[in-house]
């Protein structure tokens, strides 16, 4: 098994349960990783055998440009895509962290984690 990592893919966002917050927006952070079997891209050396991560990062800037009330429901659509886009990816976590929070305290960030396996 292998693993792809994609970090900190930085986007403006408008995803929030306030109607100020998918007004004004936030700046969020996405980190992706996806395991799988990439022996055949390891000897072809053929990018349409692993996991082409443009095409990853773009499903990411599709999905976060829908605004959401939660971020819990964009890291579904963004994980479902993904692993209904490439049989070789047995494994995607995604990380979803937004930026300074509307909450009672300061906080730097909130983030949310999903992992599927397939």
């Amino acid at each position: 098994m292998g693993k792809i990592n994609i970090r900190d893919i930085n986007i403006y966002a408008y995803h929030g349960c306030f109607e100020e917050e998918r007004a004004i927006g936030s700046e969020y952070k996405v980190d992706i990783s996806i395991e799988g079997d990439f022996t055949v891209a390891e000897k072809s050396d053929k990018l349409e055998d692993t996991i082409d991560y443009v095409a990853v990062s773009d499903i990411v800037v599709q999905e976060m440009r829908v605004p959401s009330k939660l971020i819990e429901h964009v890291a579904e659509r963004i994980v479902t895509r993904i692993i209904s886009s490439w049989s070789v990816a047995k494994c995607v976590k995604l990380i979803i962290k937004k930026a300074t929070p509307p909450m009672n305290v300061y906080a730097e960030s909130v983030e949310y984690v999903l992992e599927r396996s397939q």
